[in-house]
């Protein structure tokens, strides 16, 4: 009998480590080939785990509910076949090899040299890129980690790679140290006029936002709610966003009455045909596409001091599920597809996305995130950037208004459907004048929409 190192594998772009949920089989079970044996869970999406060979559960190596890396074991399956150990050199290198290819990195990130997670010690002389965690990101940001601190973390992951809790333990050992004694180095006496102006900062980094928080107090009737995984994900991944990117909000007001009235005339008879709704999301997503190949360094992303300009439009579409969770799903190459192939996708991403059946691929590699905030009565809003995005569109309800009309007779007073959309892109790469030239092409193609087109 040979035992089989069931490793976990890649589960997109960014992705470093995952939870545990819920293992579908027990030790001693039997597993088919591709049967799922473990339920996993990411910032990303929820997956289940298939076994690639047919045996016997060994072992579990990792509980339930406890994080495991990209790439480390997770179980050990007994196989039919010779005596031979684990097959480390079938299974882990491509795997590592998968998951380094797909890497994106954040920006100013240096990595280590790269190690094994068996190796005797840690080196630290820098190669290349090293990778961390949006969560780690975002602790290093709360706990106020110059760039070097974090760099200088041992790692005890996949290929030394900083884990939640090397972070974690870094800062506690780093808060027990007593800082406040450099004050205490006695120094030459110095003139008031020479001191009286040296401030007494840089002893000790600040301490992070949330040890300033006032308690919430607590009254007769209050209910605690304890946050769900996605949930917590969700609030680590704004936060990072917010102490990444400097985020600058654009509006711009579109009357898109033709648009309105061309869809009313043609819904009924297009979903005849193609057996699909159409909705005004897949014209907003057209537009949107329209406009960034007008303005291609919308569709970028920022890696230190370089901008990386994607060649690919991915769309990314802000989708709300049933739990009040949200779940991006992403449309691959949106720029080549029509507006009956940009529907379908549409429909068959958002549908899917309800039902919890989304795969890992799906929300990953988005160059630029659309949010229907309209489809919540909502007029206007402020979006988050998706990173490592530099821009995210907010469309917002669709109302009949009197507006002036300028005709060849005068003014005129009329009614029509208009909208606002609302962008919030990143100051540091995205200037004021491309972020309003961009959201008003975005518009202008919305209102000259021809209410005589076929599709």
């Amino acid at each position: 009998m040979a035992q089989f190192e069931l490793l976990l594998p890649k589960m997109g772009e960014s992705v470093a480590e995952a939870t545990i949920v819920k293992w579908l089989k027990n030790p001693g079970d039997q597993v088919n080939e591709d049967e799922a044996i473990a339920e996993i869970a990411t910032d990303k999406v929820d997956s289940e785990v298939p076994s690639p060979v047919a045996g016997k559960l060994l072992k579990i190596l990792v509980n339930q509910d406890d994080v495991a890396q990209i790439g480390a074991a997770i179980a050990i399956i007994e196989t039919e076949g010779s005596n031979d150990p684990i097959n480390e050199e079938v299974e882990q290198v491509p795997v590592e090899q998968e998951f380094n290819s797909d890497i994106e990195t954040l920006p100013g990130i240096e990595e280590l040299q790269q190690h094994t997670s068996n190796s005797s010690s840690v080196q630290t002389e820098p190669k290349g890129i090293r990778f961390y965690s949006p969560l780690v990101k975002s602790i290093a940001v709360e706990e106020g980690l110059s760039q070097q601190e974090l760099d200088s973390i041992p790692g005890s992951g996949a290929d030394g790679r900083v884990t939640k809790q090397d972070i974690l333990n870094y800062v506690n050992s780093r808060e027990a140290k007593p800082v406040a004694a450099q004050r205490d180095v006695v120094e030459p006496a110095k003139p008031a006029a020479e001191t009286i102006n040296i401030p007494e900062i840089g002893f000790e980094s600040p301490k992070p936002l949330k040890n300033h928080l006032q308690p919430v107090t607590l009254s007769a009737g209050d209910e605690i709610i304890e946050m769900t995984r996605m949930r917590r994900l969700i609030s680590e991944h704004m936060v990072m966003s917010r102490d990444t990117s400097v985020h600058v909000t654009s509006f711009v007001e579109a009357d898109v009455t033709n648009l309105v009235k061309w869809r009313d005339k043609i819904k009924s008879a297009f979903e005849k045909r193609e057996g699909e709704k159409i909705t005004f999301t897949p014209i907003f997503v057209q537009a949107a596409t329209r406009a960034i190949k007008d303005f291609p360094l919308i569709n970028v992303s920022v890696n230190g001091n370089q901008i990386i300009k994607k060649r690919d439009i991915n769309i990314g579409l802000a989708a709300a599920l049933p739990s009040g969770d949200l779940i991006v799903p992403v449309i691959k190459n949106a720029g080549q597809l029509n507006l009956v192939g940009l529907t379908k996708a549409v429909n068959d991403l958002a549908n899917r996305a309800r039902a919890n059946k989304l795969l890992p691929d799906e929300v990953k590699d988005g160059t630029f995130t659309i949010t229907n905030i309209g489809s919540f009565g909502n007029i206007m809003g402020t979006p988050i950037i998706n990173q490592p995005q530099v821009a995210i569109l907010a469309i917002g309800a669709i109302q009949k208004k009197p507006a002036v009309l300028e005709t060849e007779h005068g003014d005129v007073i009329a009614i029509r459907h208009k909208m606002f959309l609302s962008m919030s892109y990143d100051h540091r790469v995205v200037d004021g004048a491309l972020g309003g030239m961009f959201l008003k092409r975005v518009a202008d193609y919305l209102e000259g929409w021809d209410i005589n087109a076929e599709i």
